[in-house]
């Protein structure tokens, strides 16, 4: 059991907040002023953070180290398998298989497009970071392929994913919302995907496009091993099937869908959670199992089937580690931020503030939402808060009816995804995996994730007002 945080001091909300810039201003000036290494800058603004905000000396520590292991429970396993997983698919050549495959179905002038639409698939049973470790290694091969800057391929694809995880069911942000606010989950997913994917449409593909015109990143490294693989990756490949391609980037899909259509099936009542065969089903569902399967079905499949020795296989799985670790710290880390922003009480504090000024239900549940979300990063804590919040106005006004619930759950999702920066793990895991720097990826990360909320709120704003006239 989590113990109680103690404060030696309480500041009010204009003080928690000026603490938040002033702590956001000194990472940003660190990381970018100073060159120093985003690991070690978290790591020392996250403990002056916690000092300036009042939480006890005692307990600093354990709340830093609470909050990185929080991140890493998670980040660590998915990356660590989705690397193995995509430089055995790149290092076999089955990532150029599945890429001229799609370029000469698709042609090159749609290959992003193409990509995006995959991506929106494969983000309606998987999170955000789970789909885009998959899709990594076919989007990079692509982008060497064709050539060209490389947010032109990964940034439409990396929307798809966040506007199926922020707006559609099941994903736990918009299921939690649905049930706080007592809106009904169907006309939830159904307007959900109404505003995801004209969202995306608008806010990946074609704000993607532009980006891809305007800043030449190149295809990075960070899953390839490294030049001094070269040698083993010659000897790896061997060119599988097609088939054999598709087969391992859906087997994840297929038993992540399964876990999720199975806690779907629980909550309707049609099957039981304490049944042995469907908890071991979902177990098999879960995201690091899952990942771990289908990691081992590539060595079968793209190692020892070809005959390829041993120890030949643990250099190329074991070289995809080494590229990622930065990474994974530096999540880890901007996760420990977030955490500790959350635990000085900014966000609620904000929140309960901003809940007195008599707004719509449905404005002032996007701005609660868009400025916690901004305060301490995560898009789950602002989405349920701005719920919780909002619930007792909600309950209260009856005439509200199902339509204007729905939308209401889905402006608040819109907000919780609002301008995602420095205090957000996945600003970081975007940065490292596209290999942008971090005034580049505020650049053009952050005001995407901007664009994901304001064109969804729009697009929610006018289901509310369809359903307020009938």
């Amino acid at each position: 059991m989590t113990p109680e945080i103690v404060f030696s001091w309480q500041l009010p909300t204009w003080g928690l907040l000026t603490v938040a810039v002033a702590a956001i201003g000194v990472l940003l000036l660190l990381i970018i002023k100073f060159k120093l290494h985003a690991f070690l800058a978290l790591i020392i603004v996250s403990f002056f953070t916690a000092v300036a905000t009042g939480i006890s000396p005692g307990q600093i520590v354990g709340q830093m180290t609470t909050g990185f292991g929080n991140t890493l429970a998670t980040v660590a396993l998915l990356v660590g398998l989705g690397a193995m997983l995509g430089r055995l698919i790149e290092t076999s050549g089955g990532a150029q298989v599945l890429t001229d495959r799609l370029v000469a179905r698709f042609g090159e002038k749609r290959a992003p497009l193409a990509l995006s639409v995959a991506s929106l698939l494969m983000g309606f049973p998987i999170f955000f970071d789970a789909g885009l470790v998959v899709m990594l290694p076919i989007i990079f091969a692509v982008g060497r392929r064709i050539g060209g800057s490389l947010l032109r391929y990964a940034f439409p694809a990396a929307v798809a994913f966040s506007v199926m995880h922020i707006y559609v069911p099941p994903h736990p942000g918009p299921v939690t919302a649905t049930g706080i606010i007592g809106a009904d989950l169907g006309l939830v997913l159904l307007f959900g995907l109404i505003i995801a994917i004209p969202t995306w449409y608008i806010t990946g593909y074609l704000y993607g496009t532009w980006l891809g015109k305007r800043y030449d990143v190149p295809i990075p490294a960070i899953l390839s091993g490294g030049q001094a693989k070269d040698d083993a990756a010659d000897e790896f490949r061997s060119n599988p099937g097609f088939g054999t391609t598709v087969f391992l980037l859906a087997l994840p899909l297929v038993l992540i869908l399964m876990n999720t259509g199975l806690n779907a099936l629980a909550g309707a009542g049609i099957v039981s959670l304490e049944n042995g065969t469907v908890q071991v089903l979902r177990m098999l569902g879960e995201t690091p199992i899952a990942l771990t399967i289908t990691v081992i079905a590539a060595i079968l499949l793209l190692g020892w089937k070809p005959k390829k020795r041993g120890n030949l296989i643990e250099t190329i799985t074991d070289s995809a580690l080494g590229p990622v670790c930065s990474l994974i710290l530096i999540t880890g880390a901007g996760g420990m931020f977030g955490y500790i922003l959350r635990t000085s009480g900014i966000g609620t504090a904000i929140a309960d503030s901003l809940n007195q000024l008599g707004l719509p239900v449905i404005i002032a549940g996007f701005i609660i939402a868009a400025i916690v979300r901004v305060a301490q990063g995560s898009a789950t804590v602002a989405l349920t808060t701005a719920a919780a919040l909002v619930a007792a106005v909600v309950a209260a006004d009856t005439s509200l009816n199902q339509v204007e619930l729905a939308a209401i759950v889905l402006a608040l999702a819109a907000g919780s995804v609002f301008a995602g920066h420095v205090n957000d793990s996945g600003f970081w895991l975007i940065s490292r995996f596209f290999g942008m720097s971090t005034t580049l990826t505020l650049r053009t990360w952050t005001v995407g994730q901007a664009l994901v909320g304001v064109v969804g709120f729009v697009f929610a704003f006018a289901i509310y007002l369809v359903g307020s006239a009938f």
